[in-house]
């Protein structure tokens, strides 16, 4: 299947040049005579490098056969990323640099979507948010509670982001996972 630049959204994977790429952002004009130019922000799928790309008129853009799996969560021993077929149960495992810019957000017994292209894999797909509970946190200051101060928050996978002063060890938060900002704390 083959797109043209007006059909291109947000999320769509194309092909060029041998590469899958993921539409991010969509920007079309309009010029004089019926004429458009659509203007795309792209990620590489494989390497994960986002560039600008402008489409002109009745251009055709190959889709990518992207094969979306979803897979467990399981372990790291370090230096590898194991992962196991919810339906099968077959085990596998992903090297460090695969999974390098999800590691914080990967919680053992978590479900997510591994995206593969030609049978590699190229990208995992994560919620939007994710819930991980606070193993250690600054205490506040007496009387510093506004809630404009922040403060370093370590999360049960690692990941260290900044928190309102009112979070507390042992709570419960959700983190945007494309931004890796807190959200909200979970309410009980």
């Amino acid at each position: 299947m083959a797109y043209q630049p007006t059909e291109l959204r947000k999320g769509v994977v194309i092909q060029i040049d041998g590469k899958p790429f993921k539409v991010i952002e969509y920007n079309q004009k309009v010029v004089g005579r019926g004429g458009s130019i659509v203007n795309v922000k792209i990620k590489n799928l494989i390497d994960g490098s986002v560039i600008p790309k402008t489409f002109k008129g009745q251009e055709r853009i190959d889709s990518a056969e992207v094969f979306n799996q979803t897979v467990q969560y399981l372990y790291t021993d370090g230096t590898n990323f194991h992962f196991m077929d919810p339906e099968t149960y077959e085990q596998f495992e992903l090297s460090a640099y695969v999974v390098e810019g999800s590691i914080g957000y990967l919680k053992e017994g978590e479900n997510l979507v591994l995206q593969s292209f030609n049978g590699n894999v190229t990208n995992i797909e994560l919620p939007k948010n994710i819930y991980l509970e606070v193993t250690n946190c600054e205490n506040v200051v007496k009387g510093d509670t506004s809630s404009s101060v922040l403060k370093d928050a370590t999360l049960e996978t690692g990941l260290v982001v900044k928190v309102p002063s009112f979070i507390k060890t042992g709570d419960i938060i959700s983190v945007d996972t494309t931004t890796g900002e807190y959200r909200e704390r979970k309410k009980n």
